[in-house]
């Protein structure tokens, strides 16, 4: 098992999720729960598949882990963008979504050099 506290991805997630949970607490106090668990859920499982990757069975599993991940991320991204788009939400942090798009870079190379990569 990896030490996560030496992989940027999984902290980079979880700082993620931590301030995707405040987020989603703040779109819920707006009385918006519908929309608040749909960033609550996706911005927490960016982090939880990124962790199982670190114990995945083979290669295969790594690169599906990060993909789901991916698909995340981006309905995460898609979230925020409504909120960010509508005067009914509170408008999230510019720190939430540049770390957003910062994951959903290391993400898309973390499954770019996972493909090429010979075992």
């Amino acid at each position: 098992m990896r030490n996560d506290k030496e992989n940027l991805i999984v902290k980079l997630s979880f700082e993620l999720a931590l301030e995707v949970v405040s987020f989603s607490e703040k779109v819920r106090a707006n009385n918006r729960f519908e929309m608040a668990s749909q960033i609550f859920r996706s911005g927490t499982s960016i982090g939880a598949n990124i962790r199982e990757a670190q114990n995945a069975e083979s290669k295969r599993d790594f690169i599906h882990k990060f993909k789901i991940s991916a698909k995340e991320a981006d309905e995460l991204q898609y979230w925020l963008e409504l909120c960010k788009s509508s005067e009914h939400y509170p408008n999230p942090e510019e720190k939430l979504i540049k770390k957003l798009n910062s994951i959903i870079l290391i993400i898309a190379k973390i499954i770019s050099t996972s493909k090429k990569v010979h075992v």
